[in-house]
């Protein structure tokens, strides 16, 4: 078992203060407490070899779980183990078995090329020096930064930093890598780049992999399962699969047509799908279950000026925006 997690939780503990000196004052005789529970009771298993999406909206716990599971910060309460370690302990051997890639930190040195904070990674790890070269080469040639490496990080474009950053995460060759939004910022190329290195990566290596992402795109491609958190509590855990169809097993489909459909006339029709039109009624989405899609489709292109549609197949970010609004959707 790669990650165990029984009944983590942390609390983080504030104080309220009035404004100004009078505020002040009247603090250091009575603070009022705030306790935030940013992961309550939270249980996980992961196994070796998965690849997991961690999801929820932003305060839902995530990155709070994700510094826990690496040993940034330690729980208030419950037990966790991460291959075997106790992650707050930070002993050298865990160090060497995780990595944490956080799209809006850096551990590259910014004023130096990027090879420079790689030679400090090898001596910081303890890498035998003609392992590490070997790994570095074909790292940087996998990731198509050979001609990168030796250039003032400052001085790269986003996405070079990030596949840079990527890469003196995986210098050691850990047996856990925790992504925390790995892809922000990126133009749709590079986050494509990574998602196929990330990818190919995994299952070569069979290594365990939890990825936080805003970009429905990251956790569709890579992800076979998908843990969801809401207010610091552990709300859906299983397959992709399953996550999608948490809604029903209805399709979403767009359909464009050549003109304005008549309100008056056609609507009957659409009204049975929950549809969602344009300004000028010339485009729809509709919800239609999978045994009425066949049908319903033919219709339309029959009777309607129908010039294109398109069916989603993975509407994960749908159920992430329903589930969002209405938590209560859920029910396992």
């Amino acid at each position: 078992m790669s990650i165990q997690i029984d009944k983590l939780s942390k609390k983080f503990i504030s104080y309220k203060k009035q404004p100004g000196i009078i505020g002040s004052l009247k603090s250091f005789v009575n603070r009022q407490e705030f306790v935030n529970t940013a992961v309550d009771e939270f249980t996980l298993d992961i196994q070796q070899g998965e690849f997991v999406g961690l999801l929820g909206p932003n305060g839902a716990g995530k990155t709070t779980l994700m510094k826990m599971m690496t040993g940034i910060i330690v729980p208030s309460s419950g037990h966790i183990r991460i291959v075997g370690y106790e992650p707050f302990q930070r002993k050298k051997m865990f160090r060497k078995k995780i990595a944490l890639v956080m799209g809006q930190k850096s551990q590259l040195w910014w004023d130096v090329p990027a090879y420079d904070s790689f030679m400090l990674l090898q001596k910081y790890y303890e890498l035998e020096f003609k392992s590490f070269k070997s790994r570095l080469d074909q790292l940087s040639e996998l990731l198509d930064v050979t001609d990168k490496l030796h250039i003032h990080v400052r001085k790269l474009s986003l996405g070079e930093r990030m596949k840079l950053e990527i890469m003196a995460s995986l210098l050691h060759q850990p047996d856990v890598i925790f992504l925390d939004e790995p892809t922000i910022g990126l133009d749709v190329l590079a986050q494509q780049n990574i998602r196929k290195f990330l990818k190919e990566y995994q299952k070569e290596h069979n290594t365990t992999i939890v990825l936080t992402s805003h970009y429905m795109a990251d956790v569709q491609e890579l992800c076979s399962r998908i843990v969801l958190i809401l207010g610091g509590k552990k709300s859906f855990d299983g397959p992709i699969e399953k996550f999608e169809s948490l809604l029903g097993k209805e399709k979403f489909v767009h359909f464009e047509f050549s003109e304005s459909v008549n309100p008056h006339k056609d609507f009957t029709f659409f009204d049975q799908f929950d549809p969602s039109w344009s300004n000028d009624f010339s485009q729809v989405d509709l919800r239609i279950p999978e045994t009425d899609l066949r049908s319903a489709t033919i219709k339309i292109l029959q009777d309607f000026p129908l010039i294109n549609y398109n069916c989603e197949q993975l509407p994960v970010e749908r159920v992430m925006k329903a589930l969002m609004e209405k938590p209560g959707v859920i029910s396992e």
